[in-house]
């Protein structure tokens, strides 16, 4: 079934370039037309097909509506199984004239056919050839009647992804078929993120001994997912061979492709197509019970059911091994899609055919071969689009192709062999995906392949179990899985070496302990072996550990590892199982108390400015509330008393007067808002000044650690030096590598100025570890700013990885996590370790917008009460003053003797003015009012003289 070079060979030694006049023939009124059949006679798809084929022929000739009066001939050749045969046989059938080929079977024999096709022009239509590759544009004239292999593979991943698997084995035969069906099985799984762990090929002429030797090197991998791609008529030698290697039983798993459901159907074991099975033979379903297969899905029409029933009554049950299966069905709609389109094309064409003579073909001499017989199909082109163009529905289903020159619609039936017979687990369609509904359903509803909609029903696999395997297991070749754990000089509650070496308790600590407890709760045992890496003086590299078992040189690793962006390119982690963020550590000092530490809250800028709002919010309130309140009346000496009393007591909220002013009032409600706050802060910063530590750094958090140029500790090996360095921007020459505990608490003391460190950055837990030595010295600064964890690291894709995960998980719900955190890492807290560190003194610039406020809010009240004293002035006081001077005028406007000058007069109206300010607005209404009787009287008596003197 293989691409053979041999036709290449056979045109260049058979055919002459002699130049020669290019012969056309016109077959006018065509009665009788040909058309080829490529298939092997003896096979389990020949067998299958040839009985098909004869009853497609048979219906086609003798419906009148389908080729009226012309009678389609079928010329069969058996091609042997043999890519050589098959060319021979092909050229063969072109001598005769024919419009198109049925065929060929195999997908090697399409390859090398398609070839002459394309030259001759002559249409291929397939029924069994489902190699992917086929359906390039290099092969124009190829159309295949069934599904591409492409669809089949896209649903075994679909399957794999259902179960969660990440690598499968795949066992095909080596050939065209085998060859690119694998090969678009790896493209799909890439897409789900899984992968073909090995691909194991065999030639078509391979023995057992050879299929032995292949199966053994099979069965010592970490895969025990198998995807077997072969032919129907050796498939089962390999499940004979796989069972003999105990490789059939528990723990494994089968999926086979379209070439075992052929085989089942075949001999009567299968579903079947609407008849009853024959008994299962136990000898076959032993060797596949618990596989998953693949069968070409065909939809339960009536058509199918007329086609089963002549089946039966034309074989029985008696002719064991050419049974009706899908390729029958397949190959009896390919006579009636090719008997369709040439009815088009002779309704079309006039009822005529066309050929033409290759002038580049000629016989040679005493060749049994006559190749000048071999024409060109002129209505070659035409055939092929009216067959592009057909649409009708046939025993498979809707027979249509699609943009990709592929069949609309490719569907699969999902069973499961028993070891009593089969039974349908589900469906898979390009359409929905998997589902346990047949795809005509799905067909009437929208379009869902989420992996929610995913659904099968339960599995029976290998061995009778009803649980999932896993899929994997640990590569049988007597090695222990090689676990990397770093042999740090420091911190090592985490991990060590331990008290055995050579053995698997040559490490302990946190880390190990987590591990080997994680280990435990497998449902398989895990060989490991620990690999120390370091001389235990000094801490190992972290990254260069990660790169080990990328590189395979290591399994696993086990430790204290952060899971990293640049970490989980190249390894897989497993659930994070201790949480790892960083901090910065800095340097603290005390302050001793002193008798004026109750000054320290406040800078002296900031204790003058409130200084100066007391006495002027004292001032502003006396001037509102002297006109109207006597408790802001009496002597010089008891206002100023008055007025820097209430204006201090404020501050204590313990001021006696009341204001009775609606401006006093709200100079009042604002003042005592601004002292609220004042006081508050106040209290704040004297309890932080008296109780907390100072920092001798100036670094609070992560962006003065940026933005200072001091020199910055980071713990050797770790990946902390590279995310300051790549992260924040931080260049080297500040960094300075540090060990153990003890060069952190030197760097620390000693400073920038002494050749220390301004502050170091480590994870948390490291700092946690340092601090319950050195508590009193040192404190964590700002926020943690990364959210990383701790994780063991695996090689990429690796289960193991997903399965302690899990475990890590289960850990964690039981509170065995812990237990084993307690265990190792229980150390006293610092005390007030989260309180501020470094409270610094209160500055004006932390409080001038209230003082603004209230000083704006005192001068808007003084201009409003001016305003209306000016107004109350101009209206009672300066009228007074103008009706005195119009009484005492002298006659003549004379200035009487004694007047004062105007510009004494202009001081004379501020000092009215201040006596009217001066003067208690309740006295002042009662003058109003007398002086308004006064008047009245005065006019009254005004009158009566008058009066008297005109009489």
């Amino acid at each position: 079934m293989g691409r053979s070079p041999l036709l290449f060979l056979l045109l260049i030694i058979l055919s002459l370039a002699t130049i020669t006049k290019s012969q056309t023939t016109n077959i006018q009124n065509v009665t009788s037309i040909n058309v080829g059949a490529l298939y092997t006679f003896n096979s389990v798809i020949g067998r299958a097909a040839r009985r098909a084929i004869d009853m497609a022929l048979e219906d086609v000739n003798s419906d009148h509506t389908i080729l009226p009066g012309t009678k389609l001939n079928l010329i069969s050749q058996d091609t042997n199984c043999s890519g050589f045969l098959a060319t021979v046989e092909a050229l063969q059938v072109l001598e005769k004239n024919v419009v198109a080929i049925i065929g060929p079977q195999s997908s090697g024999g399409s390859h090398i056919l398609s070839q002459v096709a394309n030259s001759l022009q002559v249409p291929l239509l397939s029924f069994s050839a489902t190699d992917p590759t086929l359906s390039a544009l290099e092969f124009p004239y190829f159309l295949r009647a069934t599904q591409s292999d492409l669809f089949q593979m896209r649903a075994i991943a679909d399957i794999v992804d259902f179960f969660q698997w990440r690598e499968v084995t795949a066992i095909y035969v080596d050939d065209d078929y085998g060859r690119n069906g694998i090969a678009a099985l790896g493209d799909e799984l890439a897409q789900r993120r899984a992968k073909i762990s090995y691909k194991a090929g065999f030639g078509q002429a391979a023995d057992l001994t050879e299929i032995t030797n292949l199966l053994l090197r099979v069965n010592l991998l970490e895969s025990r997912v198998y995807v077997l791609h072969v032919n129907p008529d050796s498939g089962l030698t390999i499940f004979s061979v796989a069972q003999k290697l105990g490789m059939t039983g528990s723990g494994y798993v089968w999926i086979v492709t379209d070439w075992l459901a052929a085989v089942l159907d075949s001999n009567g074991y299968g579903l079947g197509y609407g008849y009853e099975s024959v008994d299962a033979d136990p000898n076959v379903f032993n060797l596949i019970q618990g596989s998953i297969v693949l069968r070409w899905h065909t939809p339960d029409s009536d058509l199918r059911k007329k086609f089963v029933s002549r089946w039966r009554n034309k074989t029985g049950n008696s002719d064991s091994g050419s049974g009706l299966n899908a390729y029958s069905l397949y190959a009896y709609d390919s006579v009636w899609l090719m008997a369709r389109a040439i009815d088009q094309y002779l309704k079309t064409n006039g009822n005529s055919v066309n050929f033409s003579t290759d002038p580049k073909l000629h016989d040679v001499n005493g060749s049994t071969l006559h190749l000048a017989m071999l024409k060109i199909f002129n209505g070659g082109k035409g055939l092929l689009q009216n067959l592009l163009s057909t649409n009708f529905t046939g025993v498979t289903g809707q027979v249509q192709f699609g943009p990709s020159r592929d069949l609309i619609q490719p569907a699969y039936d999902i069973i499961n062999a028993l070891s009593t017979g089969s039974r349908l687990i589900g469906y898979w369609s390009n359409y929905s995906g998997l589902s346990v509904d047949s795809p005509e359903i799905l067909y009437q509803k929208p379009q869902n392949l989420s992996a929610v909609s995913r659904k099968l029903y339960d599995v029976v696999w290998p061995g009778g179990i009803t649980q999932e395997p896993r899929g994997w297991v640990f590569p049988d070749n007597g090695q222990p899985l090689r676990i990397g754990v770093p042999n740090k000089g420091s911190f090592k509650q985490f991990v060590s070496r331990g008290s055995n070496p050579g053995s698997n308790s040559n490490a302990s600590g946190y880390c190990i302990d987590v591990f080997n407890a994680a280990i435990k709760l497998l449902q398989y045992p895990v060989p490991c072996s620990f690999v120390l890496i370091g001389n235990g003086t000094g801490n190992p590299v972290y990254n260069d550990i990660i790169n080990m078992v990328a590189q395979n040189k290591l399994d696993a690793a086990v430790g204290d590892f952060a899971i990293v962006k640049n970490r989980t390119k190249i390894v897989d982690f497993t659930q994070p199982y201790a949480e790892a963020g960083m901090v910065i550590l800095a340097p603290v000092k005390h302050h001793s108390s002193s008798a004026w530490a109750f000054l320290k809250p406040f800078t002296l800028q900031m204790w003058c400015v409130i200084g100066a709002f007391f006495i002027l919010v004292g001032i502003v309130i006396w001037i509102l509330e002297h006109r109207r309140n006597d408790e802001f009346r009496g002597t010089p000496r008891q206002q100023i008393a008055t007025m820097f009393w209430f204006s201090f007591s404020t501050m204590f909220f313990a001021h006696r007067q009341n204001t009775v002013s609606v401006l006093g009032r709200l100079v009042l409600i604002v003042w005592l808002f601004v002292v609220l706050i004042i006081t508050s802060s106040y209290t704040a910063s004297l309890t932080s000044i008296l109780t907390v530590q100072q920092l001798t750094t100036g670094i609070t958090g992560l962006d003065s650690l940026i933005a200072s140029r001091d020199p910055i500790g980071y713990q050797i090996g770790k990946f902390v030096k590279n995310y300051l360095m790549e992260e924040l921007s931080i260049p080297e020459s500040r960094l300075v590598p540090l060990s153990t505990m003890e060069e952190y608490a030197d760097a620390l003391k000693r400073g920038p100025q002494g050749g220390g460190v301004a502050a170091i950055v480590d994870e948390r837990p490291y700092i946690e570890i340092f601090l319950s030595t050195y508590c009193n010295d040192f404190r964590t600064v700002g926020q943690e700013f990364t959210r990383e964890g701790w994780g063991f690291a695996f090689q990429r894709d690796s289960p193991l990885a997903v399965d302690l995960s899990t475990a890590i998980l289960t850990l964690s719900e039981t509170g065995e996590l812990q237990r084993i955190h307690d265990q190792w890492l229980s150390t006293k807290a610092c005390d007030s370790e989260e309180t501020d560190i470094g409270a610094s003194r209160l500055s004006l610039s932390s409080f001038w917008g209230l003082f603004l406020i209230s000083g704006a809010v005192c001068v808007l009240a003084l201009i409003i009460y001016f305003v209306k004293l000016c107004i109350q002035y101009k209206k009672h006081y300066k009228k007074g003053s103008d009706t005195r001077e119009d009484q005492a005028a002298p006659p003549n406007n004379m200035s009487p003797r004694g007047q004062e000058p105007k510009h004494l007069a202009s001081l004379s109206s501020f000092k009215d003015l201040i006596d009217l300010w001066n003067t208690k607005e309740e006295d002042l209404k009662k003058k109003k009012r007398t002086s308004g009787e006064m008047s009245r009287k005065s006019t009254g008596n005004d009158s009566q003289t008058s009066q008297h003197s005109m009489d």
